[in-house]
């Protein structure tokens, strides 16, 4: 049985790699019976404040949020992190850096496609006009604009693919330091989608138990891309473990084909979570 009501906690708007405004994807939360949901661009927290807003204009719950992409030990994870001050020092260099090391990378990754395809900086400047955190994403759109790829799907199954000879790994925070940055910063931290598919390495139970002496409070099981079979030995690993378990669409709009509300986590859990929160609204 669903707890009720329910927030969908990990959703993206054209701030980050999502395609959509803040206010439509609180009209989508509005239009799928939520009660709430959580604003979780990449390395940003420009639309907190629209966020807000446009929650109040529904009757809505709204929890701001962030994603940071982390690794540590070969393993490579995605941190939520809800409710922090967005104002803390130490936070704000990090993200300044990560926003820097991916425009970076993202224009070595251009330079490398731009000897073979018809793609440049400015294009991919153009496409992520309104975005804080630049990213691969914006390159894709830039390729479809071009008619070079059909969409983002197959962009990233191709060209922008890890094995692709264009590619460029990211260089990315450690994912105990991403978890104690958020906490410090009064933030409650969930580790995301813990066994997609694209993961060639899942986390194991002395990562996970490591990661939860340095403030994790959730995993986010219940999301569109987790694989069932790596799933299963995620929650082995995370059992006794005393984590909130949670669900989300991962939404980005016509990014991906994930669909606010499609996975939600339940009131009871969110009370929970928002008990570590210094900002729960």
């Amino acid at each position: 049985m669903h707890e009720h009501p329910q927030y969908d906690l990990h959703t993206h708007s054209h701030f980050s790699d999502g395609t959509t405004s803040v206010a439509e994807i609180a009209e989508l939360v509005a239009a799928a019976g939520l009660a709430g949901f959580a604003l979780t661009d990449h390395d940003s927290v420009r639309g907190w404040e629209e966020g807000r807003a446009a929650a109040a204009s529904y009757g809505l719950d709204f929890i701001p949020g962030i994603e940071l992409s982390t690794r540590e030990n070969g393993v490579s994870s995605h941190i939520l992190g809800y409710g922090f001050n967005p104002r803390d020092e130490k936070l704000l260099t990090a993200l300044q850096q990560i926003r820097l090391m991916r425009v970076r990378r993202v224009q070595e990754i251009v330079a490398k496609l731009s000897c073979d395809y018809q793609i440049s900086w400015e294009s991919v400047q153009g496409v992520s006009a309104s975005a804080e955190t630049i990213s691969r994403p914006h390159i894709a759109d830039a390729l479809i604009s071009s008619g070079i790829v059909a969409d983002r799907t197959v962009a990233f199954n191709t060209l922008l693919h890890p094995s692709s000879k264009y590619y460029v790994p990211l260089q990315e925070l450690r994912t105990s330091t991403a978890v104690q940055l958020l906490r410090k910063a009064g933030g409650c931290v969930v580790l995301a989608h813990p066994a997609a598919f694209r993961n060639k390495t899942i986390v194991s139970r002395e990562q996970l138990r490591s990661l939860r002496e340095a403030g994790l409070a959730g995993i986010e099981l219940r999301h569109p891309e987790n694989d069932p079979q790596k799933l299963a030995r995620v929650c082995e690993a995370a059992t006794g473990l005393d984590l909130r378990i949670t669900g989300a669409s991962d939404f980005h709009g016509s990014g991906k084909p994930n669909r606010v509300g499609s996975y939600t986590t339940g009131g009871d859990t969110v009370a929970k979570l928002r008990e570590q929160m210094l900002l729960p609204s």
